[in-house]
């Protein structure tokens, strides 16, 4: 009878045998296990060891988890598909055991368990009992596998791939720890390890089983991340004889990028896909969204390495071309500045469709600069990041108009007030520590001519006026008013930055005395923002009101913030503008509660709600009316139909209305009073308010509901 599947717990005895032959796949990850891995594995084989009988043979048996093979039980040859973290580190701490041990039946004891030598006389070449995946192949031969190797690894200083400096490092783990152990105790630890350490070893022939048993196992908790699944299928989907070929691919990316920001890339491609906050984990939204196993070819050739090249050209602002490039890399390396990273889908996206294009470059990522600067002043929350930054993705793949005055990419002109109004404020008290240095490192090199460059390992935000001023101080009599003293101690204009950790004790120094030990070290001072403090010998309100306007005017003119309106003004200036206009108003209805949003134009003889503007979905609730029977009529003419996502309904053509009552009970799928709930375009103003401000005379579908 054949076996598609066996399980079996064996000793290491005999896992490290000739029964297996284990060998690490191409389109496997990396190896990842760091020094906390190897430390606490090293720490929990020791304390089994201390509890054990004197005679090891007594001992209990030691669980260290399971492995999923490919492997016929009539070969030895076994493909890890789950299992090479623990053999690699495994093999690693025998030949530290092997390199720390002095007895030398005990060291070729190990060595047998590592590999056998090859014999000259009948021409066979050396077996090793694990084979690494090709690229780490020969140097875990040389350092690990071969005796003497690992005394020379441990020394080792040149620059190591990912994989490669992982182990050394878990190799110096492992010498440091065992180097407290006497000779005896390191027999017996190696004793232990091989008779009464076990591991759990699944294995079946078929390549689809194990990859089944790999899901399972990985759903279950075992030590895998997203990527190494997605590579699983993803790989596992290609041809056979392309698969080493992709498999180069993949993983030239991910030790080029480095294994962390290799998952990070992963999930900024789920978002350019996604386009809306994140509800389940990465593989499964991956595998939603962007299906790489679909057309595996074309996710590695057309999505994965593209926006791989991108990433690490916008991580490290190494924009290159022939025009624009240090101005592209200058909006870039303030943008890596931030404490989010939102902006990096769309930056992605435009960055692969539009790379060799400079004057495009240069445009969007000044662009994209200025309005993540401005989330970050106006205190954006992660929903309103991810919907603006998803929306200008959206307008990217469409190939929008990005510098039109309604694209996403740009600000209106009440985001300008607010973002101008935020800087004008008292940053200190409402903005979060990092938020402000980073807000004033920006400001300090726009300041200093684009010239400075900043390498400080720490870098504060410190008041020239002291929070606290000692009574009687020279401050006081600057500003002696309390009031005035809170209206100026938090905003720009008392603010400088320090390349240095704070000292309390000298923020309260006099104003002379701050500037020369303070502010400066060795006479020097490093930012252009308190250079300028120095040149004052007072610091009174009329300075730092200078100074404040002076900040302001340079982040103005940097961020086009000239535009700027508030709700007041744009109100007052769209009433003007709709008394003045003979055309239509055009009114919007926003339910935040239901996530809908709804456009309609009042022409005087009918309030018209435009196709694309959604509907709550589900049935009336309320009391019957007449406008639920107007409401099922649309739904059964197919004027409005469920959407795509089957979140809402959306109307599919322009619908023609007696009164904005009307339009808003269909909207919101129960009785409304419109002439509230519709408010004029970019303004809070209601209905009833601009009908209110209209000529007598002229027609509006409102007048009806009087």
């Amino acid at each position: 009878m054949t076996h598609t599947l066996t399980a079996k717990e064996q000793s290491l005895a005999k896992i490290f045998s000739d029964d297996y032959v284990f060998t690490i796949p191409g389109y496997q990850r990396p190896y990842a296990w760091g020094k906390e891995q190897a430390q606490e594995l090293l720490d929990d084989l020791l304390g089994a060891m201390a509890t054990a009988p004197e005679q090891i043979s007594e001992a209990a048996p030691y669980f260290l988890g399971s492995i999923v093979l490919i492997k016929s039980e009539a070969q030895s040859e076994a493909t890890v598909v789950d299992g090479q973290q623990r053999l690699t580190t495994l093999t690693l701490l025998l030949s530290a055991i092997r390199a720390s041990v002095q007895d030398s039946a005990v060291q070729t004891g190990v060595t047998k368990r590592i590999y056998e030598h090859g014999d000259v006389v009948s021409a066979t070449q050396a077996r090793y009992r694990l084979l690494l995946r090709e690229r780490d192949r020969d140097f875990f031969r040389q350092y690990v596998q071969h005796e003497n190797g690992l005394v020379t690894l441990v020394e080792l200083t040149s620059q190591l791939p990912d994989a490669q400096a992982r182990i050394r490092a878990n190799a110096q783990v492992f010498m440091t720890g065992l180097a407290s152990l006497s000779q005896t105790e390191l027999v017996r630890l190696v004793q232990f390890i091989i008779t009464r350490c076990y591991l759990v070893t699944v294995a079946t022939p078929d390549l689809d089983s194990a990859y089944r048993i790999f899901g399972v196992l990985n759903s279950r908790g075992l030590d895998l991340s997203a990527t190494d699944i997605l590579k699983a299928e993803v790989i596992g989907g290609i041809a056979p004889d392309l698969r080493d070929a992709y498999t180069k691919k993949w993983e030239d990316q991910e030790e080029d990028l480095g294994r962390d920001e290799f998952g990070e890339l992963f999930s900024h491609i789920r978002m350019v896909y996604r386009k809306a906050k994140p509800q389940g984990t990465l593989l499964k939204e991956f595998k939603e969204h962007v299906t790489p196993a679909a057309r595996p070819h074309a996710f590695v050739d057309e999505i994965l390495l593209p926006m791989a090249q991108a990433f690490s050209e916008i991580g490290d602002a190494d924009y290159a071309s022939q025009k624009h490039a240090e101005q592209v890399n200058e909006h870039l390396r303030w943008l890596n500045r931030l404490e989010f990273k939102d902006w990096v889908p769309p930056a992605l996206t435009f960055f692969v469709r539009n790379r060799n294009q400079p004057e495009l470059m240069l445009k969007f990522f000044g662009s994209l600069e200025r309005l993540a600067y401005s989330m970050l002043a106006r205190k954006s929350g992660v929903n309103e990041r991810i919907e603006r930054f998803s929306a200008l993705t959206s307008a990217i793949e469409k190939s929008q108009d990005l510098n039109a005055q309604q694209s996403p990419l740009q600000l209106t002109s009440l985001e300008q007030y607010e973002t101008y109004a935020a800087l004008n404020g008292p940053l200190y008290e409402t903005h979060s520590p990092r938020a402000v240095a980073t807000l004033m490192l920006r400001l300090d090199h726009l300041m200093s001519d684009a010239s400075a460059s900043y390498q400080h390992d720490v870098v504060s935000v410190e008041h020239i006026l002291p929070q606290q001023p000692a009574p009687n101080s020279q401050w006081l009599t600057w500003v002696p008013d309390p009031l005035k003293h809170q209206q100026w101690v938090h905003r720009l204009g008392n603010l400088t930055l320090l390349s240095r950790k704070k000292n309390s004790a000298a923020s309260n120094y006099d104003f002379e005395k701050k500037k020369n030990a303070y502010f400066t070290k060795g006479g020097v001072c490093s930012f252009a923002l308190t250079t300028e403090v120095l040149k004052h010998n007072e610091w009174s309100e009329a300075v730092m009101q200078a100074r404040q306007e002076r900040m302001l005017k340079i982040l103005e003119e940097h961020w086009s913030l000239q535009g700027r309106k508030s709700k007041a003004e744009l109100a007052q200036s769209k009433l003007v503008e709709r008394q003045q206009a003979s055309g239509d108003a055009v009114f919007e209805l926003e339910s935040t509660k239901h996530g809908l949003n709804a456009t309609a134009r009042e022409t005087g003889s009918a309030f018209t709600v435009f196709a694309g503007s959604q509907a709550k979905k589900g049935d009336w609730t309320a009391q019957p009316h007449a406008y639920q029977q107007l409401r099922e009529s649309l739904v059964n003419q197919g004027a409005i139909k469920p959407s795509d996502d089957d979140s809402c309904l959306i109307f599919t053509k322009d619908v023609d209305f007696s009164s904005p009552s009307a339009a808003s009970a269909t909207v919101l799928c129960r009785p409304d009073n419109g002439r509230s709930t519709w408010r004029l375009s970019g303004t809070t103003i209601t209905y009833a308010a601009w009908q209110d401000s209209l000529p007598a005379g002229q027609a509006a579908s409102g007048r009806t509901e009087r």
